[in-house]
């Protein structure tokens, strides 16, 4: 099945390319340039203005559950006094942008990022979509009983009209699924219903992800729906242990995101880096952390784990392999803008 997706694919993105062919494209596909806007929580910015980004952190996470959760859960005074210093952190490592991946209803909070970026002189980006790994615990009761396109048209209205009564729009989608056999209904709704949104709006959707039969599974899922592999991250490929599965995806299209750096294991991002590198296929590489996780109900927020060790491990030893300052830069500025552009990105049949 791929296999032909993947035929498939190749023969429409020479039909994207080539214009002398005889081939009705709608005025609503994209061309393959750099999207120009990013959306931060402060409203709109130029790609170019993006800078040195890292591509998925979590300031807040609140595990409560859907039903639960909600802004009565932490003060958002206290969690700004404890998060600020990191940020700042970041800030003077030369980082000009986070991109904070919790989704809505598992502690998603517009205004606290806003009031963050302000102080720390971050851009941040928010988002919009739902997680439906562990079990679905984090998906709200309506979504059970509502269709793709109904649940595509909330996550569109906060597009359009901003999250609640914020006005502050997401920059991208966050939906996640469950390592399963067979994507279950509800998992292949929200594939849909992100590939709708991105019809709509032409906002990246990041996937929580990590196995590769996931990933393919979600990928044939947005062809069906026309959008190109070029709108799908997936996260946490790092848990997949096949490399040629990287590699297939992200000559597909899709973007590998390799977004849990940690000291234990940076040998083994660069080999994941290289096997990329090597296959000409860097333009398709994000990294990243998965820090922060200010928790609501433990003192203080409980352990917060800072965003430092991309800077202090990974980008030394990448150097160390023979990485130049251009191939840096393509991993922390040029791929997060092309990225996380707003930019509709599909194709007819």
């Amino acid at each position: 099945m791929r296999l032909f997706q993947k035929l498939d694919l190749m023969i429409k993105k020479i039909y994207l390319f080539i214009p002398s062919l005889v081939f009705l494209i709608s005025t609503s596909c994209q061309s393959p340039e750099t999207p120009s806007t990013i959306q931060t929580v402060q409203g709109p910015i130029k790609t170019d203005q993006l800078g040195k980004t890292l591509i998925h952190e979590h300031i807040l996470v609140d595990f409560i559950g859907a039903d639960s959760t909600g802004y009565h859960r932490w003060d958002r005074a206290e969690v700004l006094e404890r998060l600020l210093p990191y940020l700042q952190e970041i800030k003077d490592l030369g980082f000009e942008s986070l991109i904070e991946c919790t989704p809505a209803y598992l502690g998603r909070d517009p205004l606290l990022l806003k009031e963050l970026s302000a102080a720390s002189g971050l851009n941040i980006l928010t988002n919009t979509g739902y997680y439906g790994a562990r079990d679905n615990k984090f998906v709200p009761a309506h979504a059970f009983e509502e269709t793709a396109e109904q649940l595509a048209e909330r996550w569109i209205k906060e597009w359009e009209e901003g999250i609640e009564d914020t006005g502050i729009q997401p920059g991208f989608m966050k939906i996640s699924v469950d390592q399963e056999e067979v994507l279950s209904e509800m998992h292949q709704k929200l594939v849909r219903a992100a590939a709708i949104t991105h019809r709509a709006t032409g906002l990246t959707i990041a996937s929580h992800t990590l196995l590769a039969n996931p990933a393919f599974q979600q990928i044939d899922i947005l062809l069906e729906e026309g959008v190109m592999p070029d709108a799908f991250i997936w996260v946490h490929a790092q848990a997949e242990e096949d490399l040629s599965q990287h590699l297939e995806a992200a000559d597909q299209g899709a973007w590998i995101s390799l977004d849990n750096v940690n000291p234990d294991q940076i040998d083994r991002y660069v080999a994941m880096i290289k096997n990329l590198k090597d296959n000409n296929l860097l333009n398709k590489v994000l990294i990243s952390h998965d820090a922060g996780w200010y928790s609501p109900g433990e003192e203080k927020g409980g352990d917060f784990r800072g965003y430092t060790d991309l800077s202090q491990f990974l980008l030394p030893a990448l150097q160390e392999a023979g990485f130049t300052d251009q191939d840096i830069a393509q991993l922390l500025v040029h791929n997060p803008a092309t990225a996380f552009g707003i930019q509709k990105r599909l194709y007819e049949y």
